[in-house]
């Protein structure tokens, strides 16, 4: 697990895509806040983190906290000019990838720029926003 926990800090720092689908489950489930309904499948889940950190200007973790196969990571980014704060709560299953992944974001007007902005180019893919 902690290896890909590194594998995942060198990807989104790196913004290379290339092993993204290797630590993702299958069947991963992904938390949006911008909509009520987990979106399952590496697939989409995938799609939605490539694009939020092309969303998301000046990226980067702050803390970290782990207990067993749970994370949260406290990040800050920018929208336009506005300054977001934000947590990732993953967690990994017993083959050290990731099973579960969701994000929490403030404030609100922020949330509501990234989201426009997400929604759009959701919308550009074909992938469903239920």
């Amino acid at each position: 697990m902690m290896n890909n926990l590194l594998r995942w800090h060198q990807i989104v720092e790196n913004k290379d895509w290339t092993d993204l689908l290797d630590i993702l489950a299958n069947d991963v489930e992904f938390h949006s806040p911008f909509v009520w309904k987990p979106k399952h499948g590496k697939m989409v889940t995938a799609f939605i983190l490539k694009n939020i950190t092309e969303i998301l200007m000046d990226f980067h973790y702050q803390r970290e906290w782990v207990d067993n196969q749970n994370i949260a990571l406290e990040f800050s980014a920018k929208v336009d000019d506005l300054n977001i704060k934000g947590i990732d709560l993953i967690k990994f299953n017993n083959q050290g990838q990731i099973e579960h992944f969701e994000v929490l974001l403030r404030p609100a007007n922020a949330l509501l720029v990234v989201g426009k902005m997400m929604t759009e180019r959701i919308e550009k893919s074909g992938i469903q926003r239920k």
